[in-house]
């Protein structure tokens, strides 16, 4: 296990389908030095995949000319990674998906990333950077899983 604290880690991807895997990959490697499980890495790449992914889509509107800052952040026990966009965020977190009706196709498939999130990583949370300048997820995954 190497010790990263105090030391952030940050990249720019393009919005473009696809960087999502830079940001993956950066992630899986820094918690791997950390001393994370497999499962938890897995875990810690989809919420990354999908924050990425929500943040060129939704936040950046697939404008390749804004890009998606992600941050990773090493603590004593847990990291902490912030995924930053140009868009104007969310006022509230949707409802918990109707997994049943998707599966049936009387909802649409779509919109199960923030709750795919949220079951994945211990703490999720939402951000309007507040100073005009975008939003954010702050995700935070910890070394020894919370009971649920």
């Amino acid at each position: 296990m190497v010790n990263l604290k105090g030391k952030p880690v940050e990249l720019r991807v393009p919005s473009r389908m696809g960087y999502e895997k830079v940001a993956m990959g950066t992630a899986a490697s820094v918690a791997k030095l950390m001393g994370f499980p497999e499962d938890r890495i897995e875990d810690l790449k989809t919420a990354i995949a999908e924050a990425c992914i929500n943040a060129i889509e939704h936040g950046n509107h697939l404008n390749e000319n804004l890009s998606v800052g992600v941050t990773l952040s090493a603590h004593d026990d847990s990291l902490e990674v912030t995924v930053l966009d140009d868009g104007g965020g969310i006022s509230k977190a949707p409802p918990k998906p109707d997994i049943d009706r998707k599966m049936h196709g009387e909802e649409d498939p779509r919109g199960m990333g923030m709750f795919l999130i949220q079951s994945l990583v211990d703490e999720a949370e939402w951000v309007k950077a507040g100073n005009g300048r975008g939003s954010y997820v702050r995700l935070v995954i910890r070394l020894d899983k919370e009971s649920d």
